[in-house]
C-alpha cells in the first residue's frame, strides 16, 4: 500500500509517499480502507518536533513518534480482528490515530477498538468521508475547551481565531450551546464566518478589539494559541473565563459520537479550504504551515 513515511524531524521534505506492507489487524483493531485524512498544525509540529524529545514523552504518556503521518482519518472498515465487537466490515468510519505510530496519510491504517488515546466512531450515512476526515481533532478540542465554561446558553462568548480549524468549530459549538457569538479573524473571511453563526464578527487587525466594547464577554476563546488573558482582560466581566487551544485536552469516544449527530442533523458544517492527493502531501503540509488556511485541509486517498 501507498503511505506518507517520516522517519526524522524537518522540514516537509522528510515526508516521503512508499510502498510499505498493508497492515494486519491484531484480535481488537479495526483495519480501515481510507478514503480521507487530513494534515493539521498538530502534525506540523509532529513533524518538527525531534525525536530526542518525541521518544522520551512516548515513554512517559505513551505517545510514540508516528512513522506514517496524518492524525485524522476516515473509510471503511476492512477487516476486523476477532476480539472487535462494535464494528464490522463494510461499516463507514472516523476518528483519530493519536499516541499511534501508523497515521491516516496511508491507503490503510489499522486502530484499537478501545483506543487508549484515540477515538472511532460510525459516520452518519449522509456525512461524506472529507466531512468526517476534519472534523475530530478540531471538533474534540473545540468542544472540550468549551466545556470548561459551564453552560453558554445566553452568554457572550468571543472567539478569537475564528477562521481556523479549531475557531471554526468553536464558533458553530458555541452557537449550538445558545451563546452570542463574536468573532474575530481577518478581514477576508468575516463574511465566511458571519455564515458559520457569528452574530457579530471583527477584524483582527484594526487593533482595537481588545480596547473595544469594554468588560462584555462572559467567555474569550483564543482558538490559536495567539492571545494571552492579560492582553483580553478589559473585555471580560468580572466572573468571565479566558479560554485557549494551550490548554490539555482528551479525547472520548462519547464526544466524537456527539459530533457525529451534529454533522448528521447538519448543525455542524466543517471548512474544507483545500484538498490534496497523497502525492501531493509536502505542498500540503507547507500550506498549513504558512498558518493562512482557512477551516480545515484534507488529503485525499
Amino acid at each position: 500500500m501507498k503511505a506518507v513515511i517520516c522517519n526524522k524531524s524537518g522540514s516537509s521534505d522528510v515526508l516521503n509517499l512508499v510502498e510499505v506492507q498493508k497492515p494486519f489487524p491484531l484480535p481488537g483493531e479495526i483495519l480501515v480502507k481510507v478514503y480521507a485524512s487530513s494534515v493539521t498544525r498538530g502534525d506540523i509540529h509532529l513533524r518538527k518536533m525531534s525525536r530526542l524529545i518525541l521518544v522520551p514523552l512516548g515513554w512517559i504518556f505513551g505517545f510514540k513518534p508516528m512513522k506514517i503521518t496524518g492524525v485524522e482519518f476516515a473509510g471503511i472498515v476492512e477487516e476486523t480482528g476477532s476480539e472487535v465487537l462494535k464494528f464490522k466490515k463494510g461499516d463507514r468510519v472516523f476518528g483519530t490515530a493519536t499516541g499511534l505510530s501508523f497515521g491516516g496519510n496511508a491507503e490503510y491504517l489499522c486502530v484499537p477498538e478501545k483506543h487508549k488515546k484515540g477515538v472511532i466512531s460510525h459516520i452518519p450515512e449522509n456525512v461524506g468521508f472529507e466531512t468526517a476526515a476534519v472534523t475530530p481533532v478540531g471538533g474534540m478540542t473545540a468542544h472540550y475547551i468549551l466545556a470548561k465554561a459551564g453552560n453558554l446558553k445566553g452568554k457572550k462568548v468571543l472567539v478569537y481565531g475564528a477562521s481556523g480549524s479549531v475557531g471554526s468549530f468553536a464558533v458553530q459549538l458555541a452557537k449550538e450551546y445558545g451563546a452570542m457569538v463574536t468573532a474575530v479573524c481577518s478581514k477576508a473571511n468575516m463574511q465566511m464566518v458571519r455564515e458559520l453563526g457569528a452574530a457579530e464578527v471583527l477584524d483582527y487587525t484594526s487593533g482595537n478589539f481588545c480596547k473595544e466594547p469594554g468588560p462584555e464577554y462572559d467567555v474569550v476563546f483564543d482558538a490559536v494559541g495567539k492571545i494571552s488573558r492579560s492582553r483580553c482582560a478589559g473585555m471580560l466581566k468580572s466572573n468571565g473565563r479566558f479560554l485557549s487551544v494551550k490548554y490539555p485536552t482528551s479525547e472520548k469516544k462519547q464526544t466524537l459520537e456527539y459530533l457525529a449527530s451534529l454533522l448528521s442533523e447538519e448543525k455542524l458544517k466543517p471548512l474544507i479550504d483545500r484538498e490534496y492527493s497523497l502525492g501531493q502531501i509536502k505542498e500540503a503540509h507547507d500550506y498549513v504551515e504558512k498558518g493562512h488556511k482557512r477551516g480545515n485541509v484534507v488529503i485525499k486517498i
